[in-house]
């Protein structure tokens, strides 16, 4: 089982001497192999989401668990992929995907077997000994993609994975993320502020408050995605030309366009 499970979770720091909440009483189940988008306005707590579910953060109330196991740190069943690539410049492509399989002890044979798998699955080939900065930002991205998926993860965490990209580029990776999830499905939490790019990839779409750290909605999108058959499409903006793609966006923007007016609304009370 890969499930996950936010169970009344809470987080609080201190901030000037002052208690804040990150989040407040979450309760959340993302199913096993399952897309969960999270959007909301910055500061509302989906990066601090993330984060405990990863095991780089503790709960300060409530509970997490990824397989009906408590979540008390990091662990092989779960890969994050950051904003920013984290790739090790000194390393080639090959051996920035291959250093989590060396890691785990892995043998040289399986490790360079697996290692060429996710290049190809991730259109790397010709690529295996460049460095980081001789890649365009998309390509190291693949690159982090790859990494986190050769460790064969339970869940994968993906925090703004394609936000430091350009626009067209952020579309080619979003469709190669969709071509992925299909060949090797793995449950998937996606932290984004673009509201198309969740509703395009997401099963489910989770709407948090900026003010209280809470769940607003959570927006069921792979019932309609599979009556209506978005998968014949291959490209972004035939999608987003859907009546019900559009739909969907309007709701997510309203609930967004809702928390802002009520923030301008309490500054200038």
């Amino acid at each position: 089982m890969s499930d996950i499970q936010f169970q009344k979770v809470g987080r609080t720091f201190v901030r000037d001497g002052q208690v804040h909440a990150a989040l407040r009483d979450i309760d959340l189940h993302v199913r096993e192999r399952e897309f969960v988008a999270v959007v909301g306005p910055s500061g509302c707590g989906k990066t601090t989401l993330l984060r405990l579910a990863a095991g780089l953060d503790d709960p300060t109330s409530g509970q997490v668990s990824v397989g009906g196991v408590t979540v008390d740190g990091p662990g092989p069943d779960r890969a994050v992929v950051f904003q920013q690539f984290a790739l090790f410049p000194w390393k080639t492509v090959s051996e920035n995907i291959a250093f989590g399989l060396r890691c785990m002890g892995m043998a040289q044979v399986e490790r360079v077997k697996r290692t060429a798998h996710f290049i190809r699955l991730m259109g790397l080939e010709g690529r295996e000994g460049a460095y980081p900065h001789q890649l365009s930002g998309g390509m190291q991205q693949r690159v982090a993609i790859a990494r986190a998926y050769a460790l064969e993860p339970d869940v994968l965490l993906m925090d703004e994975p394609f936000g430091a990209l350009d626009a067209q580029t952020r579309t080619v990776m979003q469709e190669e993320l969709l071509r992925l999830c299909a060949v090797a499905p793995r449950t998937v939490v996606f932290i984004t502020h673009a509201v198309e790019e969740a509703v395009y990839l997401a099963d489910r779409v989770v709407v948090m408050s900026r003010s209280a750290g809470a769940i607003i909605a959570d927006i069921d999108i792979d019932e309609v995605r599979t009556n209506e058959k978005w998968t014949q499409y291959e490209r972004i903006e035939d999608v987003m030309d859907l009546s019900s793609f559009i739909d969907f966006r309007s709701r997510i923007w309203k609930l967004l366009r809702q928390q802002d007016l009520q923030t301008i609304a309490s500054e200038l009370a």
